[in-house]
């Protein structure tokens, strides 16, 4: 067996959190294609089939289930093995992870005041929220709900919003009223908790019609087909915003009210490392309102920028 890379260890589980080859690409930030070669090569220099797939699904196998425990084990461990590293040379880095967005001048906007490690594990708005509280991350970019902030010691600033939009069938791209599009809610709390809360409160305010689904069809494949059969426009998560939709579908933008989404820089309530809140100010402070407190905009009363 050749070496196993802790690159490849690092594709093994974001595929195995996203079940789907596309999503996960779109989180690692590389091509379909070669994400599935990396997967391939691993599973032979391991000698063991970690997924079961075919055009519709991607399943783990029962090796790939129990090879996955000791593979974030393991991920850990190295984790800790270069922060202890960099700590030794006086060069402890910023760490920060974040969800499906972060500036892609990042680094280059922070070079000055902080060395900042993006961490590979790209996970929810939740999960990465918990992990800055626990002290795992220094930072992450996430949505996060003022009762977050409160519950879990943090604080934030404003970085980012999406506005977002809705896909429907056909070639009409007139706007559409909120109350006349749908959202879906997935059964999966564990990996769509902040969206649910988001999209629950969506619905209750701008009459947009509530939908629960059970197959992570949230973003990717499965979504397009909820709009083909919805007949209704069909409200694109901050996830999906980057996608390139298919030819039979259409972007159609929302009014009455606007939809906005927004990206939050958190931090620890305790921090006080130069470094990490240097860092805050280099993002946030050229960070205006992004257009969220216009007259005809939504957001949800728990989002820590409504007004």
């Amino acid at each position: 067996m050749t070496g196993v890379e802790l690159r490849q260890l690092r594709y093994f589980v974001a595929v195995a959190e996203e079940l789907n080859f596309g999503r996960a690409a779109e989180r690692l930030l590389i091509a379909g294609p070669s994400l599935s070669q990396q997967i391939k090569a691993l599973e032979r220099d391991l000698g063991v089939r970690l997924f079961d797939r075919d055009r519709r699904s991607v399943t783990l196998t029962p090796a790939g289930s129990d090879l996955l425990v000791h593979t974030r084990a393991l991920l850990q461990r190295a984790d800790d093995l270069q922060l202890r590293a960099r700590r030794l040379s006086g060069s402890e880095p910023v760490r920060l992870g974040y969800v499906n967005w972060m500036p892609p001048d990042l680094t280059s906007r922070t070079a000055a005041v902080a060395q900042i490690h993006v961490d590979a594990w790209v996970a929810p708005s939740h999960t990465q929220a918990a992990r800055v509280a626990d002290g795992s991350l220094d930072l992450a970019i996430c949505w996060v709900p003022t009762s977050t902030l409160e519950e879990c010691g943090l604080r934030a600033r404003l970085l980012g919003a999406d506005r977002l939009y809705a896909v429907s069938s056909g070639d009409a791209t007139a706007k559409v009223s909120a109350s006349h599009t749908v959202v879906l809610l997935d059964d999966d709390t564990t990996s769509w908790s902040s969206w649910n809360a988001y999209a629950t409160e969506l619905a209750k305010e701008t009459g947009a019609r509530p939908v629960r689904i059970s197959d992570g069809g949230i973003t990717g494949p499965a979504f397009f087909d909820h709009v083909r059969r919805s007949g209704t426009p069909v409200i694109n998560s901050p996830k999906g915003q980057t996608t390139t939709l298919p030819s039979d579908l259409c972007r159609r933008d929302i009014e009455g009210p606007e939809i906005y989404w927004t990206w939050s820089l958190v931090w620890r309530r305790s921090e006080v490392r130069r470094s990490v809140l240097a860092a805050v100010d280099e993002l946030c402070d050229v960070v205006g309102d992004l257009g969220i407190h216009a007259a005809d905009v939504w957001l949800p009363a728990c989002d820590p920028y409504r007004q």
